[in-house]
């Protein structure tokens, strides 16, 4: 074993231990059928045994976390039996992907910056019964961590991202759904970034068998492209070793996005050739144990425009899967799998048009930031008279404002407004009801009104 430093909770305790061997019974380590069953609603009870308990090793387990009902079930009824609630690596990944391209849905990628953010997408993940991809940028990871703390050596985002990275895989499993953990671009001047939470899946995978993370992106789209290849094929021959998933960026994306500012890019240079995506495809392939995806430029852009500024043409991506299955003789019409970025804000009929094509996740970042200070600003709004002090307000010079002034109160609000938009977006990618564990049952044990409730 190769230990994790001081630090408990990241070791496998000894009755965890015990409840990952077949031959040694540890009750107390590991959820019975009967406390999944008396935890279900009756008309589910029946779905839940039938899924049965997940037997490998849980993060709930090493955390000693509570883990029943959905958290606790081996697999799902509508995706392949290796996929499961929590984080999803290696065949699982794998799995899931294919299950999207073959199925034609998309899974949306959200960019998280808080714990908040987090649980907004486990939770519209769970309503919308369907996977997400939670994913952080350098910018995001670095928030996560604190903007008071240094970031030299990117010492800050690589802290912030490992600890967002243990925050997901702690309450993925809560919320029942399946989560592909992700890093969004990593540009040459950020690989140390990358190479900092490679290190922490190394280690990580020597002590559970799997990565901390499901996979990065690196994106060296404004290098050459045979710079740009090389350097993937370095870091995914380092990856394949952990099971890890790379995605690789081909051409450019316009607009701007955590600080990565592409606006005055060539306009040629947002439009990915056939030639080019085989060449990655080709390099990529050779790598033993390789596992990748592509986000091929096909006019994309971040942010939202003015309805015609943004030209999309998902074709490239149907060119380039009929060029590429003909220079590798496959039976598989779509032997890519593509990635959508700047996904806020496009056309819906280049949406479904690009799943077609083969895409199998999409990015929405600038869609959701709206949503989410949408959701503040509509709190403020409503209940602006109760916000301007501490006490008085139009029940009385004398009344508190406490609950309404309590940063749970617009933060929740937030979350909702965000947790509308990604069910629209979860329509949108034809992904809803993957899972087939139909909907979420409402929330036990939340406080009401006589409970110090807050007003929202």
């Amino acid at each position: 074993e190769v230990p994790f430093g001081r630090s408990s909770m990241l070791t496998l305790s000894a009755a965890a231990a015990l409840a990952y061997s077949p031959t040694v019974a540890a009750p107390h380590a590991r959820t019975s059928a009967a406390s999944v069953s008396s935890r279900a609603s009756a008309p589910r009870l029946g779905l839940l045994q039938k899924l049965g308990l997940r037997r490998g090793a849980r993060f709930a387990d090493d955390l000693g976390l509570p883990c029943v009902d959905e958290c606790a079930v081996a697999s799902y009824p509508n995706l392949p039996p290796s996929v499961h609630p929590g984080v999803v690596t290696g065949q699982a990944l794998v799995d899931l992907l294919q299950h999207a391209k073959e199925n034609r849905y998309a899974i949306p990628a959200v960019n998280c910056v808080t714990s908040s953010s987090v649980n907004t997408c486990l939770e519209a993940a769970r309503k919308a019964d369907a996977p997400i991809i939670i994913q952080f940028s350098s910018g995001g990871s670095q928030f996560y961590a604190g903007k008071g703390l240094d970031n030299t050596d990117y010492k800050a985002a690589i802290a912030g991202a490992v600890s967002g990275a243990y925050h997901v895989r702690a309450m993925a499993e809560q919320y029942g759904v399946p989560v592909i953990l992700h890093t969004d671009h990593c540009a040459k001047n950020l690989l140390p970034w990358l190479d900092g939470m490679l290190a922490a899946s190394e280690r990580y995978y020597a002590a559970h068998r799997e990565p901390l993370f499901s996979s990065h992106m690196i994106d060296l789209s404004e290098e050459p492209l045979e710079e740009n290849i090389d350097i993937c094929v370095e870091y995914l021959q380092r990856m394949a070793k952990l099971d890890m998933l790379l995605e690789m960026e081909l051409g450019i994306t316009g607009g701007e996005e955590d600080g990565v500012d592409n606006e005055d890019a060539n306009p040629e240079d947002l439009y990915s050739k056939p030639e080019e995506i085989w060449q990655v495809y080709e390099k990529l392939s050779a790598v033993p144990n390789g596992r990748f995806t592509v986000a091929a430029a096909f006019g994309n852009v971040h942010g939202v425009y003015a309805p015609g500024n943004v030209k999309l043409d998902p074709e490239i991506l149907g060119n380039a899967q009929t060029f590429i299955a003909d220079k590798v003789s496959s039976s598989d019409a779509k032997p890519v799998s593509f990635v959508f970025h700047g996904g806020s804000g496009s056309d819906l009929k280049d949406i479904k048009q690009a799943i077609d094509y083969g895409v199998v996740k999409m990015n929405i970042d600038t869609d959701t930031q709206w949503s989410y200070w949408d959701g503040i600003r509509a709190y403020y709004k409503k209940y602006e008279p109760y916000l301007n002090s501490q006490i008085g307000n139009p029940d009385g010079a004398d009344k508190p404002n406490k609950k309404f002034y309590d940063p749970r109160a617009c933060l929740r609000s937030a979350e909702d407004s965000t947790n509308a938009r990604l069910q629209q977006c979860f329509e949108d990618l034809n992904c809803v009801g993957i899972l087939g564990l139909g909907d979420m049952p409402p929330p036990q044990n939340v406080l009401g009104p006589r409970r110090g409730a807050l007003p929202c």
